[in-house]
């Protein structure tokens, strides 16, 4: 194949990584850790704005278009020490004017206190973990928050002044009813936000329900509370862009979450923060990088140097490139424009023509003017569309090919 060949650079985004959480989820294997005395926030703070100037001679110039806070729980963080942070990540940083500024916060009543803060400080849109507002789900999920608090966080959210509210919810929980999904989604609705996310519960490795598998829906009454979830939002006015992400449209891509649609095309991001990982294109070197940092608080805080913070560091060799990208774009409803797979990843996309036939054939993907997108069939069965993608050494030793997971976790684990 030939080498990369940059006409420009993908847009640039900033992932922020704050680790701890009040209780460990037993579905939750993002890098979270169980918050055991006092957080030593401004120490930890400190240790995130090293890193981000430690990343800055490889993106020297361009612009951030987003900055995504993410955890863990960052609103278990004081509005001093986001205040801080923020400032530090504009002094470092060109971020865009009226970029999108993103924290992902908790339901509890401790965190709704400083939503008026947080909001004081520039950021701009505000994803409430809402997962379930039945107690029963939220029992079972090992939630530490109450249906009355999750209500009570988006009305606050409100009068805080964010016109941007995304709600975390989870479907297809231990012994949930078709009826009690429903309620769900109607008391989402009726929360008047600009976005939701509906995510299936999948019992991931190395967690709580993985050793301990809870009783969950059936596969069948899997697909029918999707296709539910699908019905009553696109009903409602909600524009279903991605798997699971569905934005008011009244204001076409306006509400779209746009950190996590940089990541669906492909595009760059610098990640700080312990397990962070980030993904940099050079224009110069041709190469496409992936870098990843100390996983652990304690080794991520100890860390002396810009070396010993990273973890890991490889390259997207050249003819993995069609699935790296696809993995991300063909999960959205709109598929993308052949042109930006090229000028995302550097090498064009006619090298990929055999497996596009393939997928083209069997009805999986579908072309649309300059655009390819996923029917139906391929949206449900992503992985087989994917496995198309694969390169040839990798082929048969790796058959079951895991799609990225419906949550996006830039944190370390995937």
């Amino acid at each position: 194949m030939s080498q990369r060949s940059f006409t420009q650079l993908p847009p640039l985004s900033l992932y922020i990584h704050i680790p701890w959480c009040i209780k460990k989820c037993p579905y939750c294997d993002f890098n979270s850790h169980e918050q055991r005395g006092e957080i030593p926030e401004l120490q930890y703070v400190d240790a995130l704005l090293v890193d981000l100037a430690n990343e800055m001679p490889l993106v020297w110039g361009r612009q951030f278009t987003s900055v995504f806070i993410g955890g863990g729980t960052p609103s278990l963080f004081s509005a001093n020490a986001l205040d801080r942070l923020l400032s530090g990540v504009r002094a470092l940083t060109a971020l865009a004017p009226n970029a999108e500024v993103t924290l992902e916060a908790n339901p509890g009543t401790f965190e709704q206190a400083k939503f008026k803060e947080f909001r004081s400080l520039g950021i701009n849109r505000l994803s409430i973990g809402i997962q379930s507002f039945n107690p029963q789900m939220l029992t079972a999920l090992g939630r530490v928050h109450s249906s009355s608090d999750a209500l009570k966080a988006v009305d606050i959210a409100h009068k805080a002044g964010f016109e941007q509210i995304n709600l975390d919810i989870m479907f297809a929980l231990p012994e949930q009813t078709e009826k009690q999904l429903l309620d769900d989604i109607n008391l989402a609705l009726e929360q008047s936000t600009t976005h939701l996310s509906f995510y299936e519960l999948t019992l991931e490795p190395n967690t709580l329900f993985a050793r301990f598998p809870p009783t969950v829906p059936s596969n069948e009454l899997r697909a029918d509370m999707q296709e539910l979830v699908v019905e009553k939002l696109a009903t409602a006015g909600f524009e279903r862009y991605e798997v699971s992400a569905y934005a008011k449209n009244s204001s076409g891509a306006k509400n779209r979450c746009a950190h996590n649609v940089n990541y669906w095309q492909f595009g760059d991001y610098v990640g700080i923060g312990c397990g962070a990982h980030g993904k940099i294109s050079s224009a110069d070197s041709g190469r496409i990088v992936r870098r990843c940092k100390q996983k652990h608080p304690a080794r991520y805080l100890e860390a002396s140097s810009a070396e010993e913070q990273l973890a890991d560091q490889s390259d997207i060799g050249i003819e993995e490139t069609a699935l790296e990208f696809l993995m991300n774009a063909l999960r959205l409803k709109e598929g993308f424009a052949i042109p930006l797979f090229e000028l995302h990843t550097g090498v064009a996309l006619d090298v990929w023509q055999k497996p596009i036939d393939q997928a083209l054939e069997r009805g999986l993907i579908e072309q649309a003017g300059l655009s390819l997108r996923c029917t139906k069939e391929g949206f449900n069965w992503l992985n087989d569309t994917l496995e198309l993608f694969l390169p040839d050494a990798r082929l048969n030793a790796e058959k079951s090919y895991p799609v990225i997971p419906l949550k996006l976790d830039t944190s370390g684990n995937k």
